[in-house]
C-alpha cells in the first residue's frame, strides 16, 4: 500500500479549496498533486465514462483500470473497445487470481448465489487491494445521491480500506447531470442503459429496473445488499469510504 503521506489536515484543506469546483477542476488538482501516483478505477458506468472523457481532454495518459471479475456483461467489455477507439485509452483489465471456472470449482458452484459478499470480496476487493500498491490516490465515479454510504463521502478523503487518498469528482452530480454531459459530449456509454439497466455490475447480480424505479434496485435485487464493498464506510487506520 502507499504510505499515508497525505495527512488528514491536507484532506481538509483540499476539500476547502475544491468546494464548489467543477469535476474537471477536481481532476486537475488531483493530477497536479499526485501525478503518476494517481490512478482511476472504472466499472464503465455512465459516471465513469464521463470521467474518462474529461481525462482524455485533460491528461489522456492517466492510468485507468477495470476490475474484471469474469462475470461482466459482454456489452460492458464491448464498451471498453469503443472507448479505446474514441479516445485512444486502453483501460487495463485487473483480474482475480482464479478464473470463474476455477473459483466455482473450488467452492462447489457459484458463490454469487449464496454468498455474494464473499464473491465481491474475492473477485473485486482483493484484486483492487493488490493493484493499488504503489499508488497514492485513486479516482472513483461515485455520486452522493446513490446510496447512504456514498452520501457520507467528500470530494477528497483518506480511504482507510485501501490505504490511500480517494478522489470523487462527481460526488455532487445527479443522474440528470451525468446524462446531460453524455448527450452534450457524445460520450460512449453501455448500451444496457437503453434496455432498463441504470446501474450495471456483474451479470448474475444485475437486473433491469422498471421505469421510475430506484437506479440501484437492480443490483442484488431482492436483498439488502446494494454495494460490492469498494465504497462502503470502513475505519482502518483512518476514515474511508
Amino acid at each position: 500500500m502507499a504510505t499515508k503521506t497525505f495527512a488528514s489536515d491536507d484532506v481538509s484543506k483540499a476539500n476547502l479549496v475544491l468546494e464548489g469546483k467543477s469535476a474537471q477542476a477536481i481532476l486537475r488538482w488531483a493530477l497536479e498533486t499526485f501525478q503518476e501516483r494517481l490512478t482511476m478505477a472504472t466499472a464503465f458506468g455512465a459516471e465513469g465514462c464521463c470521467l474518462i472523457h474529461m481525462l482524455a481532454e485533460i491528461a489522456p495518459g492517466t492510468h485507468i483500470f477495470n476490475l474484471d471479475t469474469g462475470y461482466q456483461f459482454p456489452e460492458t467489455l464491448e464498451l471498453r473497445e469503443r472507448i479505446k477507439q474514441r479516445y485512444g485509452i486502453e483501460v487495463e483489465l485487473v483480474r482475480p487470481e482464479q478464473t470463474p471456472e476455477e473459483y466455482e470449482a473450488d467452492h462447489g458452484g457459484p458463490l454469487y448465489r449464496i454468498r455474494p459478499d464473499q464473491c465481491c470480496h474475492d473477485r473485486k476487493i482483493l484484486p483492487l487491494r493488490r493493484h493499488l500498491v504503489g499508488y497514492e490516490a485513486w479516482i472513483s465515479a461515485i455520486r452522493r445521491d446513490q446510496t447512504n454510504h456514498r452520501a457520507a463521502a467528500s470530494a477528497v478523503q483518506w480511504d482507510g480500506k485501501f490505504g490511500l487518498v480517494k478522489i470523487n469528482p462527481l460526488l455532487n452530480w445527479t443522474r440528470g447531470d451525468v446524462w446531460s454531459f453524455i448527450i452534450k459530449n457524445n460520450v460512449p456509454y453501455n448500451l444496457l442503459h437503453d434496455r432498463g439497466y441504470p446501474s450495471i455490475g456483474c451479470w448474475p447480480c444485475t437486473q433491469a429496473v422498471a421505469e421510475g424505479g430506484d437506479e440501484r434496485s437492480g443490483r442484488w435485487a431482492g436483498t439488502l445488499k446494494k454495494e460490492c464493498g469498494l465504497h462502503v464506510i470502513e475505519h482502518i487506520g483512518g476514515s474511508g469510504i
